[in-house]
């Protein structure tokens, strides 16, 4: 019995060798890999390698292939049959769901390995993270409270150094996430919100400790947390009016992504979105709109796409000879009818889009209409960005019709806005509006065809979300 125990086990090793040899042979022999794991339960192995052999299958499965129903019946198994693979084979299933959309199924797995695994410092804190990080998209009040004990947890445990590192930056992920989606579940809405500089501040930091936990162990999810920052600091960047530091992390994005296909799939639409994005800073609106429709091609998630066409929208306007393409795009994103998704800073966003183009089109009863609209939303949900754009939209509207009192009460406080934030592109139209107050005043018969001639205020619209 003892010998043959013996060879079993003989067997486990040089199977699972096989399988990883052929995991990380290049390009990867994923369907060998399988049939190596597969191999080992011929041999009927005790629980404990039972598990864990369920546990890499459901890994790979997960990770490497797009078998979910085989991945997700390994991974169960794990997690059923033997407690020492309890705990990662929860985490691994919780986020498995969340990538299926099955939010709701991931967070009974993650509370009930949170209940057990209070003996086990490192997989506790790791657990709890995991459930804050799902709590942020629909229960933001018991984020807060969840990330301070997150928190006191890690600092008191004295483990394993390299775990509690790993801990640490995790939870410094969690808090700037956090802090991005306060108020919303988008970044967008942070940005709006005027909390850039902090934003900023927190981001550099947490990059700067995934650089240093990648020398010790470039795990995958420390690369997908860093792209997700990058992503965050990058549209920071452009508001601040940072472009050359903004088109530096793109690049380097993008080689971040090239290094993992899963990764460069998961966000190939945001790394076109960015550099629409950045196109738009630089009055490049014929690669902003090749970078959009790209980026349309790549993503059905509906938030994104929400985005993407609202700035493609703005692209079409700024251009002024794509009539059929902007209407078709307009009536996807109507604000008073069936709109897309129920983000409301979207939506807002929605109606300064038809504000705009109705300022364009010389209709400016109709433009008001519409960005009083989107002032009552943005002040509603403290939207900085919107409320500013708005409002500096609303200052100009006033300026052409020679209404130079009113145009000013409008664009001051949307100058006040902008430097708090700090925007620059609303600072510079504010400052332009104001600078040639004067001058308008004098030469009113100008005024209908000033703002179409005007090159630089081209540059002063931006992007929404």
């Amino acid at each position: 019995m003892a010998a043959s125990t013996d060879a079993s086990e003989r067997w486990y090793l040089a199977l699972l060798g096989f399988a990883e040899h052929f995991r990380t042979s290049s390009p990867a022999k994923i369907r060998l890999c399988v049939h190596c794991l597969q191999a080992v339960f011929q041999f009927k192995p005790p629980p404990t390698i039972e598990a864990r052999t369920h546990l890499q299958l459901g890994s790979v499965l997960y990770r490497q292939t797009k078998n979910s129903e085989l991945a997700q019946t390994n991974l169960e198994k794990a997690i059923s049959l033997f407690e020492d693979v309890k705990f990662e084979a929860a985490s691994i299933l919780s986020e498995f769901y969340c990538q299926q959309n099955l939010v709701d199924s991931a967070k009974p797995v993650l509370r009930k390995a949170i209940q057990i695994s209070q003996q086990t410092p490192y997989w506790h804190c790791r657990l709890l993270f995991q459930l804050a990080l799902l709590l942020m998209e629909r229960k933001l009040s018991e984020v807060h409270p969840l990330l301070t004990l997150c928190g006191t947890i890690v600092e008191k445990w004295q483990g394993n150094p390299i775990q509690k590192e790993s801990l640490r930056v995790f939870f410094l992920v969690l808090q700037v996430t956090h802090y991005l989606d306060a108020g919303q579940v988008t970044v967008m809405h942070s940005m709006q919100a005027g909390y850039l500089e902090k934003a900023q501040k927190y981001t550099d930091k947490a990059l700067m400790q995934l650089e240093k936990l990648k020398m010790l162990d470039n795990s995958p999810i420390l690369s997908t947390f860093q792209v997700i920052l990058l992503e965050h600091i990058i549209m920071c960047r452009l508001v601040t009016g940072h472009k050359a530091t903004a088109l530096q992390e793109i690049s380097q994005l993008c080689q971040l992504c090239q290094q993992s296909p899963r990764l460069f799939t998961n966000h190939a639409a945001q790394l076109h979105t960015l550099l629409g994005l950045y196109c738009i800073s630089v009055n490049c609106m014929d690669n902003a709109e090749a970078q959009f429709t790209a980026a349309l091609q790549m993503t059905t998630h509906q938030e994104l796409w929400t985005f993407i066409v609202t700035n493609l929208a703005s692209v079409y306007i700024r251009e002024g000879n794509r009539h059929q393409e902007l209407y078709s795009l307009l009536e996807r994103i109507n604000p008073d009818h069936n709109f897309p998704v129920s983000s409301h800073c979207l939506r807002a966003a929605a109606f300064y889009i038809r504000g705009l183009l109705s300022f364009f089109q010389g209709r400016y009863n109709e433009a008001k209409r519409f960005l009083r609209e989107t002032l009552k939303m943005s002040n509603a949900e403290d939207l900085n960005r919107l409320t500013a754009c708005s409002l500096v939209l609303l200052g100009h509207i006033f300026f052409v019709l020679g209404n130079h009192r009113e145009s000013n009460n409008m664009v001051v406080p949307a100058m006040q806005l902008a430097s708090k934030i700090p925007d620059m592109s609303v600072q510079l139209w504010s400052s332009a509006l104001l600078k040639d107050s004067d001058f308008s005043r004098v030469q009113v018969d100008i005024l209908p065809s000033w703002w179409h001639r005007r090159r630089g205020y081209r540059r002063f619209i931006f992007w929404y979300g």
